[in-house]
């Protein structure tokens, strides 16, 4: 049986090593990460307003309060609570009310006697504070009661 030339495996082994680069080389371009965003999407479809990015942060300055609470520690309440008062609205004609107002200064007073209480009436004050939050809401803007019931 004749031998095989040597010039003729190796021309054949280039041809597969080119063939295998080559496809390599393709799968790598096509695996390559997109790039993607970590903007979440605002909550509210018609953009997040100074009031609904307030209230956001007063939800998680409550959780904070909560947990104080809980600890048998005094809360702290660690955010500019006046700017309710002050702050643009998703819908500015809701917060310009008279029913508005009247639930934003209950809202200020219970914050006010949150932070002037001892800790043994804390517990207290701070449900009366949640409460202040749904009483508002139910009467104005119904959504985000079910978060508000989480605080309790």
């Amino acid at each position: 049986m004749p031998k095989p030339r040597f010039h003729i495996i190796i021309r054949h082994f280039r041809q597969s090593a080119i063939f295998l680069a080559l496809l390599l080389i393709g799968y790598l371009l096509s695996c390559t990460a997109q790039e993607t965003k970590n903007e979440s999407p605002p909550l509210n479809p018609n953009g997040d307003s100074e009031l609904a990015l307030l209230m956001r942060a007063m939800f998680d300055d409550a959780l904070l309060m909560k947990q104080q609470i809980e600890q048998g520690e005094q809360p702290k309440p660690g955010l500019d609570y006046q700017k309710i008062l002050t702050a643009e609205a998703t819908e500015p004609e809701k917060a310009a009310s008279d029913t508005y107002k009247v639930h934003a200064l209950s809202y200020l007073q219970t914050i006010k006697a949150l932070q002037q209480a001892d800790v043994a009436q804390a517990s207290q004050l701070y449900d009366n504070m949640v409460n202040s939050c749904m009483g508002c809401h139910k009467a104005l803007c119904p959504g985000p009661t079910v978060r508000i019931k989480k605080l309790y």
